[in-house]
This record gives C-alpha cells, structure tokens and sequence, in this order.
C-alpha cells in the first residue's frame, strides 16, 4: 500500500497559546471528514508534508501542528513555559479551536508520549489511536539512550562521537552536562554541538544508514537538541502520570501500536508494556525496522493501521 498522493494544506494559520508562544497549526484533507491530529517527535522536531501522506484525504480531516518551540512555531526552540503540561494544554485548546468533538491521535516516538499523556486527561475527546516507536519516558528509556550499557553498545561509533564535548568525569551521566552545554552556548558553538546532538538521535533511528533520516534531523538539530535536553533532564515533565497510562484510561479506545523489532531509540519493550494495559490496542512488530518514519516497513505498517482505524470509523 503506497503514500497517498502529496496534498496540500487546506488553510495554515498561526494559533496563539498564550502571551509568548504561537503554534503553527495546518489542515488538510476533507473539512466534513474524520478529524484526526498528528503528533511529532522530538520534542522538538516539527511536523513534515511526509506525514500528511498517512491518509486518504477524502476520509480524513488532518490537522498537523508544530508543539512550543518546534518548526514554524514561534518563538523558535523556546524553552520558557515549555512543559508537556502546557503541550497538552495546547492540543486541547487547539481541538476546542477547531470545534472537534473528538479526534483519532497519530503520533510517533515523543509524539507517541504527548498522545498518552493527553488521553489520560481527555479520554473523552480521543476516538482512536495509532501509535509508532512508543517512548514511554521512563528513567530505563532515557537511561537506555543517553548512558552508557544502552544504545551506545550498539552504535559504539556514534556514541563515542557523542560524549566527545564533555569531559571524562561527565560521561556516565551525559544528560546533565549536555542540557548545560546547551543552555550556555549561542552562535555557532551552540549549532555545533546540537549537530552532534542530533546525529546521535539519526544515527539510532534507522537499522541501515539513511542520508534521508540523517538530513531530517540535522534540520531540526537545534530545536531538537534544546528541547530534548530541557524535557529529559525533567523526565519529560510527567509531574507523576504513570506510563503506560492505567488499563481504564484507555479501555474504550481502539487503536494499533506500530513499532520497529530493531528500535535502537526506543527498544520494543516499551510497545509490549504499553499494548498489555490497552486492551483495545493490537500490536504490529515490524520485523527488520527501527525507530524512523522513514523505515519502509514502518512506513507500510502505518499506512495498513490508518486504513483500519478508518473501516472502523466507517463501521461505528
């Protein structure tokens, strides 16, 4: 099953949130249609034309946005008032904006995070999910990518060039120093590291090296690098929501977790975790995948569960 056909946005507007951030928000699609809100990465990453390309947009009322700081999003890697309790937030005023009763979440990776966390406070207002690379922002998952004995056991090469700006007594607990480094730097030095940043994240995100992965994240590495860092050494801000979110929050709610069997950014256990509280949800192993959009059986996965959660629609 192929990518739908590129479509354009149907009207883009900037969403003010408060008295600093405005979110660029963009729909696409059949206004009458199945509202349905993409969630990106990151956090930090931005949304990309390639997502709108998961639905067929004679079903499909798309709405993609770019969280606080992230994309067209202004002010751009801003990390004040900068929580996941003001994204969630933003996507419930954005959905009361637009006058949706309720909504299907599709959301990947950090996205994956926003999406659970924003369902365990508006079950009412999410009428299914899929889910791609669930990250469940435990300390085991930061743990897993950003300390040694994780990833970098895998990718020994990325993680050396990694740790290399900091200094030897920092890099068994590189999370800290780095959001420092980060923090005090501008400029160039400041676009350098968060360069090293972001290769880190491309090279843990494709099972084969992918120019196209790696190009993606080097557009956002700033953004990404910034936030990212500002989110994790705060355990993405869950202010104590358990993840996976409790069996009763997500009973009512079909869905379809997607993830890759070889997922370096986040290992498949979390998908498993998540899958055995949701007993709505059915889980898709992707053999031979990893963590990206990009990965070819990702990518068909994806496709098959949006095509499924619209019969389902279509049904109800």
């Amino acid at each position: 099953m192929p990518l739908y056909p590129p479509v354009s946005p149907r009207q883009q507007f900037h969403f003010p949130v408060d008295d600093r951030h405005s979110l660029y928000v963009e729909e696409c699609g059949n206004p009458a249609g199945r509202p349905v809100v993409v969630l990106h990465g990151g956090p930090g990453g931005g949304c990309s034309p390639h997502l709108r390309r998961f639905f067929d947009p004679q079903h499909w009322r798309i709405i993609l946005f770019d969280q606080r700081g992230a994309g067209r999003s202004t002010p751009p890697a801003c990390l004040i008032d900068n929580t996941t309790e003001h994204l969630v937030a933003d996507l419930e005023r954005l959905r009361e904006h637009l006058g949706i009763r309720r909504w299907m979440l599709f959301g990947g990776s950090w996205g994956a995070t926003l999406a659970l966390r924003y369902v365990s406070q508006y079950p009412q207002h999410v009428s299914a999910m899929v889910l791609r690379g669930i990250f469940l922002c435990r300390q085991q998952d930061l743990d897993w990518l950003y300390r040694p004995g994780g990833a970098g056991r895998l990718q020994p090469e990325g993680w050396a060039e990694f740790v290399a700006p900091l200094a030897d007594v920092e890099r068994d607990d590189p999370l800290p120093a780095w959001q420092r480094r980060l923090a005090a730097s501008s400029g160039q030095p400041q676009l350098a590291l968060a360069a090293v940043w972001a290769a880190w994240e491309a090279r843990c995100s494709s099972v084969l090296p992918s120019q196209a992965v790696a190009q993606g994240f080097s557009r956002q590495a700033l953004a990404m690098a910034l936030i990212e860092s500002h989110y994790f050494i705060h355990g993405g801000f869950l202010d104590g929501w358990p993840m996976p979110p409790p069996a009763a929050v997500l009973a009512d709610i079909p869905g379809v977790i997607v993830h890759g069997r070889l997922d370096l950014v986040c290992p498949a256990d979390q998908a498993l975790a998540l899958h055995k509280v949701w007993p709505g949800s059915d889980l898709q192993l992707v053999e031979g995948a990893g963590h990206s959009v990009l990965e070819p059986g990702i990518e068909a996965a994806l496709l098959e569960a949006v095509s499924a959660m619209a019969d389902l629609g279509a049904r109800s």
